[in-house]
Order: C-alpha cells, then sequence, then structure tokens
C-alpha cells in the first residue's frame, strides 16, 4: 500500500535543461523523506523532459501542459498535490539538505502557525555564492511586516498547509509577476507564519530570469500593493502603503543596478530612485544606501558622457 506523502513539492519548469536535474536533486537529497515531487512541465522545448523522465526515484511524476506561465503552472501542483503540506521550489533554485525537516519542525512546533520560511542566499548561474538575502525574523501575524517588503524574498521559499492554500485560493493567474508575493499577503491575512532562523534556500540569478524584467516587476508590484490595502485586515494601517511603495521602488532601483544593460539601465535606475524618493523622502536620510545608489547610477553616465565628447572622431 502507498503512503500518503507528508508534503508536495511542486517544480514548475519551462525549458530549464541546464538546472533542472540538480533543482530536483535536492529536493530528493532531503532529509525529510516523506514527500513527493510534482514537476509541472510548462511547454518546454528543450531537453527539460527527457532529464526529468531520466531521474529513476517513485516520489517523483511530471505532468505536461502547454506553455501557461509559472501561476498557472504552481496552481496546476496545487491540484496535483497529496501531502499536508505545500513548498514550491522554482527550477533553477536549490535547497540545503534540511530545508523541508526543519521547516516541517517548526511547524509542529507552533501549531497556530500555517507557513514556515527560511532565509535565502543568492548564487550565480554556475552556483557560487554571490550575496546573502535579508535576514528578518518575523514570527505570528506578520501581516504589515509583509506589505512593506517581500521579506521571503521568493517563491521557493516557504513550507504551506495545503489547508490554507486551499483557503486562500491558490496564486492569481492575472498576475506576470510578483504573484508570489501577492500569495504570502493573503496567507498573512489569515494564517500565522513562523521563521526559521538560517539560510536554507539558494536563489540563483540569470540574466534571464523573471525579475529582471523590471518594467514587468513594476507593474504587477503596484497591482499587489493595490490589492493587499484594499484588504479589510489592512485598514487600520493605511499609512504604511507609501513605505510599502518606496521599498518597492527602492528594491527596483538596485535590481536595474544589478542588471546588465549598462548605460540604458541607469535611465531606469535613476526613475525607479526618484519614485522611492517621492514616496518617502526620509530615505533620504540613509546616506550610505542613497549615496551608492546615486554613485552607481550617475557615475557611468558621466563617463559615457565624457566619453563620447573626447572620443575622436574617424
Amino acid at each position: 500500500m502507498n503512503i500518503k506523502p507528508k508534503i508536495s513539492v511542486v517544480i514548475p519548469v519551462f525549458n530549464g535543461e541546464s538546472t533542472i536535474f540538480k533543482t530536483i536533486n535536492s529536493v530528493l537529497e532531503q532529509t525529510f523523506k516523506n514527500l513527493e515531487i510534482i514537476v509541472i512541465n510548462d511547454g518546454s522545448t528543450d531537453a527539460t523532459l527527457d532529464i526529468i523522465q531520466s531521474i529513476n526515484d517513485v516520489r517523483l511524476q511530471v505532468f505536461s501542459y502547454a506553455n501557461a506561465g509559472l501561476a498557472t503552472s504552481r496552481n496546476r501542483g496545487i491540484e496535483k498535490a497529496n501531502g499536508d503540506f505545500i513548498s514550491f521550489i522554482d527550477a533553477d533554485d536549490l535547497w540545503t539538505v534540511d530545508k523541508l525537516e526543519v521547516q516541517y519542525q517548526v511547524l509542529q512546533n507552533n501549531q497556530n502557525a500555517s507557513v514556515a520560511y527560511s532565509w535565502t542566499d543568492y548564487i550565480d548561474e554556475t552556483g557560487n555564492f554571490l550575496k546573502a538575502g535579508r535576514r528578518i525574523i518575523a514570527n505570528g501575524d506578520v501581516y504589515s511586516q509583509l506589505l512593506l517588503r517581500n521579506f521571503l524574498e521568493n517563491g521557493s521559499n516557504p513550507l504551506i498547509s495545503k489547508e490554507a492554500i486551499n483557503a486562500v485560493g491558490g496564486f492569481d493567474q492575472t498576475l506576470a509577476a510578483a504573484e508570489d508575493w501577492d500569495m504570502w499577503l493573503r496567507l498573512a491575512a489569515k494564517y500565522e507564519f513562523v521563521c526559521v532562523e538560517k539560510p536554507q534556500i539558494l536563489y540563483r540569478i540569470s540574466t534571464n530570469s523573471m525579475s529582471t524584467n523590471l518594467k514587468r516587476q513594476e507593474t504587477a508590484s503596484l497591482t499587489v500593493i493595490e490589492k493587499a490595502f484594499a484588504d479589510e485586515k489592512a485598514i487600520k494601517i493605511k499609512h504604511l502603503k507609501k513605505y510599502s511603495l518606496a521599498n518597492t521602488y527602492k528594491y527596483l532601483t538596485f535590481k536595474a543596478l544589478e542588471s546588465n544593460m549598462k548605460k540604458n539601465i541607469n535611465w531606469a535606475a535613476a526613475n525607479f530612485l526618484w519614485k522611492c524618493v517621492i514616496h518617502n523622502p526620509f530615505l533620504l536620510r540613509q546616506t550610505r544606501v542613497m549615496l551608492i545608489a546615486m554613485l552607481k547610477i550617475f557615475v557611468p553616465f558621466i563617463y559615457y558622457s565624457f566619453y563620447k565628447i573626447i572620443k575622436p572622431t574617424a
């Protein structure tokens, strides 16, 4: 007789041939063994499906559909999930081996909580460490803190009660980005969170990452903020909206500066920084942060302009 899995891990993938094997292995190698892996192949046209099918483990299932996007793929995975808890991991991210075990245990030890999250470290395309993520500790009712910023940072992070996911209705398929933040906010409006105070998610930054599409990220984030502050739970904290907007534009500013578009992206970074300051002028008092941003934005622009002036003509 088959044993019902306690945890379902959903992996959406579209053309992930370069990373999907390592991602699946990072789940199969978890110290928590009573799990199932549901891979949603979102219309891949490369060798992704062949690589998945080469992995021999009874806990692994793969379902193929026409391309429909990340939110739809995650929801399809939720529909297939048999576990009492669900976790999502993107097809280019990794977990430490104890991620599920520790998150599951903290939920068992905190019966009022329905969501456990950990900290994130960032890696490059070859898996090398780039930087540490935020080390924010938030337990219990985290709604107001999550409105200010997405301190879970990515969609590969939390372990969530399936009952809670079903209650809030899954991911919003109308969002082209920031659908994970939207989901965490809807969960936080109804359920308590608990923090695992250690980095367990290795989030891969790549040049073709969804989060590098800054205009789409901006539009979706603004939609999420408007939606969240329209919730009845946000009635008494409307004053936080300007700080939420400012933090979003601060994030977009540095995301723009991390991109490889060089001269053109500096205009985007400058625009985001300006919107950031408009919503929260007090950020100008964060002298070091603002100075770093302005130097990164304007020094390359000055260099290019000066180079253009002195460049000899043929």
